[in-house]
C-alpha cells in the first residue's frame, strides 16, 4: 500500500471544504496534479498547495492508497466524502462531515471530530480516538436518509442525536452521549457504553438502542417488555441484565431500547412482574 501525507502549512481561520481529499479522487494522480486541485477556503477558491504540503506518492490505484493528514484540521470539512475504497488517517482533530456518504474503506482519527461524522454513510468504517460532535451517522435536517450501513466507533464522548433517521449499520460510543440517540431510527444499532442524557429512541420505528450507563428516564411512549440476561450487538453478546422496552408506540414502532440494570436503580420497579430471558 502506498502512502501520501498532507501537512498543514499554516493555521486555518475559516472552514475549508476538502471533499477532494479521498482515495477515489487522488488515486493514480501525480503530486503535481494533487497540489493543483481547487477547494474552497471560506468564500475563496484556492489550490490545495496554498494550505498543504504533500509527501509521498499517490500514483497507485485508489484501493491501494492510504492518505494521512497531519495538523490541526478542525476547520477542514468533508474529508473522505463519498469514498469507496482505500484508507484515511488523521493525526489531529478534524472538522465536520467526515466520511459523509462513504460507501467503503476506512477512516481513523487520532483526535476529536466535529459534527455529522458518517452522515448518510452506506458502508466502510470510521474510528474516532477522541470525542465527536452532534449528529453522528445521521441524516441532514429535512432529510429522512440517515446512515444505512457500515460502522462508526467513537472512543470518547459524542453529542446529541446520534443515529438520527438511521436505517442500518452500527454506531458505538464508548463514552457518554447527549440527548436523543436513535431518534427516528428504523434499523441498525446504537450502543452507548457510558451515560446518556436522555430521550433515547424517541420516535424510533425499528432497530436497537442499548445504553450501558445511566439513562435518567424512559420516554412514556415505550412499553416495558422484559429483563434480559444478555443483549446482542452485531456478533457480540453484552452481559446484563438489561431492562428492555418496545417502542416508540406513538409511531407504531417495534424498536428495542435496552438499559443496563446495574446502572439504573431508578428503574427497579420493572423487576416486579417480568421474566428474565436471554437475547
Amino acid at each position: 500500500m502506498k502512502e501520501i501525507t498532507f501537512r498543514l502549512k499554516r493555521p486555518l481561520k475559516v472552514p475549508v471544504d476538502a471533499s477532494c481529499i479521498s482515495p477515489d479522487i487522488l488515486g493514480d494522480k501525480t503530486n503535481e496534479e494533487i497540489l493543483s486541485f481547487e477547494l474552497w477556503e471560506g468564500n475563496r477558491k484556492i489550490h490545495l498547495s496554498d494550505i498543504f504540503t504533500v509527501e509521498g506518492d499517490a500514483h497507485t490505484s485508489s484501493d491501494d492508497l492510504e492518505i494521512r493528514l497531519v495538523g490541526d484540521m478542525k476547520k477542514v470539512r468533508r474529508i473522505g466524502r463519498g469514498m469507496m475504497t482505500g484508507s484515511i488517517e488523521v493525526k489531529g482533530d478534524v472538522g465536520m462531515h467526515l466520511g459523509e456518504e462513504m460507501a467503503s474503506g476506512r477512516i481513523i482519527v487520532n483526535g476529536n471530530a466535529g459534527s455529522w461524522v458518517g452522515s448518510r454513510m452506506k458502508g466502510g468504517s470510521i474510528e474516532i480516538h477522541g470525542n465527536a460532535g452532534d449528529f453522528v451517522g445521521s441524516a441532514y435536517r429535512g432529510s429522512r436518509n440517515g446512515m444505512k450501513g457500515g460502522s462508526i466507533v467513537i472512543e470518547g464522548n459524542a453529542g446529541a442525536e446520534i443515529g438520527c433517521w438511521m436505517r442500518g449499520g452500527l454506531v458505538r460510543v464508548k463514552g457518554k452521549t447527549g440527548t436523543f440517540p436513535g431518534v427516528h431510527m428504523s434499523n441498525g444499532t446504537v450502543l452507548v457504553e457510558g451515560d446518556c442524557e436522555g430521550r433515547a429512541g424517541a420516535q424510533m420505528t425499528g432497530g436497537k438502542v442499548v445504553v450501558l450507563g445511566s439513562l435518567p428516564s424512559i420516554l412514556p411512549s415505550f412499553v416495558f417488555e422484559e429483563i434480559r440476561d444478555k443483549v446482542k450487538v452485531t456478533e457480540e453478546k453484552l452481559s446484563g441484565p438489561f431492562y428492555t422496552f418496545l417502542g416508540d408506540v406513538n409511531e407504531n414502532g417495534s424498536g428495542r431500547l435496552s438499559v443496563k440494570v446495574s446502572s439504573n436503580p431508578q428503574l427497579k420497579w420493572c423487576e416486579s412482574y417480568v421474566e428474565t430471558l436471554e437475547d
